[in-house]
């Protein structure tokens, strides 16, 4: 008798519950790391620790007019940090623009002036030399192949120097004449340094522009393709050439940005003040600078944000004015700067490896 013998169906056991197992390149990682690689949340916590400790060592800050007032110092910073911070994401800075803003106020005001112009006239002209000093800036770079330290600071001397020696030559002094009763005065006085109340307090219209610059500049990083261009130039222009991106129109367009911030700003001065001092704005380049590396940006380009440098500009008008309402001796701003650069500098590489790390 023969004799079969029936396999026994195979049982299937459901899978284990439990999380998923992977093999460490998939895994996901954790919140705070994801967080620290994002090159604004450094300083803003900084920006909220400068804060903090001015409520308690200055109690004028408390005050909504002294709130207004380093809000005010730190828009005509961030102003210009914003292009300088989105020219050194692709790669490059500008040592020329502090000197910049000062010679688009001279030439507004000495054409607006001399030649009995409307002022707009001289606004109008003073943007589009500020926009050729920006793209002489990116031309030279690209022509020559040298580094964006050495044509800038070739600029600044040269500005510099005609700056004084123009103002000279055209007014018989340093300083530019006062255009306040002048034809267009009050209308650019409304749109570049005009004032108005929120809960009694004065606050400037700089404050308003600098918030809308930088939500704009925050759109163009992130969603357009020239934010892509910004990024790809900054961190690779060779590779970024090889793929298609229009390494010299980025660039010189990134010089040309810096140079319509320093248009805004001078016209900003010339039209808070009346007048321009011709040997002013020497210094103020390395602010910018400053302002954009502790805002997260690296000198070597490819990485940053337009929210970091706000943030960067705001600690500069926070310190800058919370010395002066604790009592202290305002000597040691700059000390206090130098400080908070390289605390800037040291923390931005240590986000940096952390973010990275496995």
């Amino acid at each position: 008798m023969s004799m079969t013998q029936q396999a026994a169906p195979a049982v299937t056991s459901p899978p284990a519950s439990g999380p998923r197992q992977t093999d460490g390149r998939t895994r996901q990682r954790p919140l705070a790391l994801r967080l620290l690689a994002r090159p604004e949340v450094g300083v803003f916590l900084g920006a909220v620790a400068v804060l903090v400790f001015f409520l308690f060592a200055a109690p004028p800050v408390r005050d909504g007019s002294s709130m207004a007032n380093i809000l005010y110092q730190s828009s005509t910073i961030g102003i210009m940090a914003l292009p300088v911070a989105l020219l050194m994401i692709g790669g490059e800075f500008d040592l020329s623009s502090g000197v910049a803003v000062i010679t688009s106020a001279l030439t507004a005001s000495m054409l607006s002036y001399q030649l009995t112009l409307n002022v707009w006239v001289g606004v109008i002209i003073a943007l589009i030399v500020s926009l050729g000093i920006g793209a002489f800036n990116g031309w030279m770079l690209i022509k020559t192949g040298l580094p964006s330290f050495l044509v800038t600071l070739g600029t600044f001397l040269i500005l510099q120097g005609v700056n004084l020696a123009v103002t000279k030559l055209v007014t018989g002094n340093v300083a530019t004449d006062d255009i306040s009763d002048m034809d267009g005065f009050s209308q650019a006085k409304a749109l570049f340094a005009s004032t108005f109340e929120v809960g009694g307090v004065s606050v400037k219209i700089t404050v308003v522009w600098w918030l809308v610059f930088a939500a704009l500049a925050t759109w163009v990083l992130l969603r357009t393709r020239y934010g892509n261009w910004i990024f790809a130039v900054g961190g690779n222009k060779d590779s970024a050439r090889a793929v298609g991106v229009p390494v010299t129109f980025t660039k010189i367009s990134l010089f040309m940005l810096v140079g319509f911030g320093a248009w805004f700003v001078g016209m900003h001065q010339l039209f808070s003040f009346n007048t321009v001092q011709s040997g002013e704005g020497v210094g103020q380049e390395l602010i910018y600078i400053a302002a954009a590396v502790i805002g997260g940006c690296l000198l070597t380009g490819g990485y940053g944000s337009a929210i970091g440098p706000v943030f960067g500009a705001f600690m500069f008008g926070m310190v800058q004015q919370g010395i002066v309402y604790a009592g202290w001796n305002p000597d040691w701003f700059k000390a206090f700067l130098g400080v908070m650069l390289l605390g800037a500098v040291l923390i931005n590489l240590w986000v940096q490896r952390t973010a990275t790390r496995r």
